[in-house]
């Protein structure tokens, strides 16, 4: 269903001296408010219910090597409105269908010294605000380069906040909440040791950023539509309490190149007096493109398993010998070798994982560590790491395909670049290629390392149009991606739904690094997964690492029931069951769930939800009438209560609940669960422990 209504005013402003404009929502509750200073500066305002949430900030881009930026000097020479209510159906998502409804003001600005025009677009919708600048073709303003982005989030007040460190290379870190003055005192602290990374800032942190203020008003900040751009994060003025943007550097210090006609990615603000309408809020999938790709109907949502946990907790290796010192691709032998004996990726270890996977209903099976090359592959800053279509002698694809295709189980390849962006480029048709005729359907694709070129960061403009290349490839060849160390998420995949998943935050794989926090997962749906799901990786039920490897002394800081509460709130399309079978094996009772639970979806209602403290949520399976609710539990033992309104009415169903025992601890005694099962209806309530680091799982089933 589809409809458009416009109505567009014009006026040249200048004569009649309008210098503001204001523009609601279509329920009311939001308003912005546009005005040009005195000097011809562009602000804007944004109001919830008459309440001034985003004080008044400035807009505009600072340009390289140019003698007059857009900043000021602005006078408004035409606006325009209008309204746009659409319903589409997403390939995959958390719903069957998404409203996207909004109020428009398009401002169109001329400089008075260079007589430049630009336009600031605004978007309303019911639960929050998308902005950008546009630049329209025009004879004097064609080529420029940008220095910054100088747009501001003015806060009302020194907000609680759940950041991570500002980083043109990675955003694997833990979140910390403080207050806005506190982040500066606490920066050092929450920086920690990664494969690639550069902050800019003791006071810069990453969107999407999660705020409340002291009134109980949550706020997200984030950004849609990042194309051709480089990735913006938020610089603190912690004695103004503003926050401006901070775009990523190329290897000359600048943050773009531009031409005419273009436009910037969207700023976006959602907020709300209650947390779950932060969840709820498609604003970044609404601003993106509607999908570009014709057909779709190779794009099919999975749920695997693979040779990753083991080679994670260094229980097993991704390199084939330890006897070389460096591989020379085309040079090195590897028949002629001394294999290690720990090299995971062998083919009659991955037929195990095929029968696995097979014997449990699973789709799919990812092995990394297949081809050549991972002996050096790190660390070195070499370009030429590798080829993506040699396999090392212990792999036979065209074994493991036929194995797999007569279990009906598909492949999934693992393309490591090792961040050298130029030498994926240069082999991608025919690694593509190459998978096509492997039958294989994805490829998770990783950026481990430093970018190169050298000087490249992992979010700046060229890189970020890499990641954007390889997409758009994949497409043509009837391949999706799942894309590891990459840019965080902005909606892209509405216009390009094979890129059916993403990590860019900080994983399950952690857990085995050192641990993550406790209530790791009580933030990630509120920052990271606003702009796209997230290949979490959950599943995990062995929690001490040493009994896979006696080498690493790390602990999962979790529960098991909170691990399969994730399979519901931690979306994604692309969802594994990451442990290794022998491990499930022991707890067959609890993997039931992980078999049972969908990975795609009809609807999903927002139970309950406080950042940092607990989450919990339903899901209608898209292809029956089961529901399935998960919970994610922090660091305080809490007592869950919902109420099961979302089944239908006059029905009746059998819920099997998967939830922490009574003396269940993330720390203490994290495999401590229970099973129960009863009879609900729509009316019931149910009361259930979470523990520290806990959660729980429930499957509710019609009564037929």
């Amino acid at each position: 269903m589809f409809k458009y209504f416009a109505s567009v005013v014009l006026a040249i402003c200048s004569l009649f001296g309008l210098k503001a404009q204001e523009l609601q929502s279509p329920n009311g509750s939001f308003k912005v408010v546009f005005t040009l200073e005195n000097d011809g500066t562009p602000t804007y305002q944004l109001f919830l219910k008459n309440k001034e949430i985003i004080k008044k900030s400035k807009l505009g881009l600072e340009l390289q090597n140019e003698s007059k930026s857009l900043l000021n000097d602005f006078k408004v020479v035409q606006q325009s409105t209008s309204n746009f209510d659409e319903t589409w159906k997403p390939v995959w998502g958390e719903e069957l269908a998404i409203q996207n409804k909004y109020n428009e003001l398009a401002v169109t600005l001329k400089q008075n010294e260079s007589n430049r025009e630009i336009i600031i677009r605004f978007r309303l919708f019911n639960d929050g605000l998308g902005f950008r600048y546009e630049f329209p073709e025009q004879k004097n303003f064609t080529y420029f380069v940008v220095k910054e982005e100088r747009t501001e989030f003015a806060m009302t007040g020194n907000h609680t906040a759940f950041w991570i460190p500002g980083d043109y290379d990675t955003q694997e870190y833990d979140y910390t909440e403080s207050k806005l003055t506190e982040i500066r005192g606490l920066f050092k602290s929450a920086v920690s040791s990664n494969a690639s990374q550069k902050q800019f800032s003791d006071t810069g942190v990453q969107t999407a950023l999660m705020l409340k203020t002291v009134d109980g008003i949550y706020l997200n900040i984030h950004e849609a539509a990042l194309i051709n751009y480089s990735c913006m994060h938020l610089n603190l003025d912690d004695k103004k309490l503003v926050f401006q943007s901070h775009l990523t550097p190329d290897a000359k210090g600048n943050k773009g190149y531009l031409q005419t006609p273009c436009v910037s990615p969207w700023r976006t603000i959602i907020a709300s007096a209650d947390a779950r309408d932060v969840l709820a809020s498609r604003i970044t999938l609404n601003l993106n493109e509607p999908c570009k790709i014709a057909n779709t109907s190779w794009i099919k949502p999975v749920k695997y398993v693979g040779v990753w946990w083991e080679m994670i907790t260094g229980k097993s290796s991704w390199a084939y010998t330890d006897d070389v010192p460096s591989v020379h691709l085309g040079v090195t032998d590897f028949t002629k070798v001394k294999p290690n004996g720990k090299h995971a990726a062998n083919t009659k270890h991955v037929k195990e994982y095929i029968d696995f996977a097979a014997l449990h209903g699973f789709d799919a099976v990812l092995v990394e560590g297949w081809n050549e090359g991972w002996e050096d592959w790190f660390g070195h800053e070499k370009d030429y790491v590798f080829d993506f279509v040699t396999p090392y002698p212990d792999f036979d694809v065209k074994g493991i395909h036929e194995y797999a295709k007569s279990k009906g189980i598909k492949m999934i390849m693992h393309h490591e670049t090792s961040g050298s962006t130029r030498n994926y480029e240069r082999h991608l048709d025919k690694a593509f290629q190459f998978m096509k005729d492997n039958g294989y359907d994805a490829a998770k694709t990783g950026y481990v390392g430093n970018i190169l070129p050298l000087g490249e960061h992992h979010y700046s403009q060229s890189i970020l149009n890499h990641y954007q290349y390889v997409v758009e490839k994949a497409a043509d060849y009837k391949i999706m991606i799942n894309a590891h160390e990459a840019v965080r998420p902005t909606g892209i995949c509405r216009t390009y739904p094979n890129m059916i998943g993403n990590e860019a935050a900080r994983g399950t794989e952690f857990q085995a690094f050192g641990g993550s926090k406790a209530n790791h997962t009580t933030i990630l749906p509120f920052t990271r997964q606003i702009g796209g799901p997230m290949d979490y990786t959950p599943g995990i039920f062995e929690m001490d690492i040493a009994k896979l490897n006696p080498n690493n002394n790390s602990h999962v800081n979790t529960t098991l029931a909170n691990q399969l509460g994730l399979y519901v709130v931690m979306y994604s399309p692309l969802q594994m069951a990451a442990d290794l079978p022998e491990n499930y094996n022991r707890f067959l009772d609890a993997f039931q769930f992980i078999k049972d639970v969908p990975v795609e979806w009809a609807t999903t209602k927002y139970l309950e939800a406080e950042p940092g403290y607990y989450i919990t949520i339903a899901r209608k399976d898209k292809n029956s009438n089961d529901w399935y609710v998960g919970n994610s539990n922090g660091y305080n033992a809490r007592i869950s209560t919902i109420t099961l309104d979302f089944l239908e009415k006059g029905k009746k169903y059998e819920a099997t609940i998967y939830a922490d025992a009574d003396n269940a601890d993330y720390k203490t005694n994290p495999q401590a669960y229970k099973i129960s099962k009863q009879k609900v209806t729509n009316k019931t309530k149910l009361q259930l422990r979470t523990a520290s680091g806990g959660g729980y799982a429930i499957s509710i089933v019609e009564v037929k």
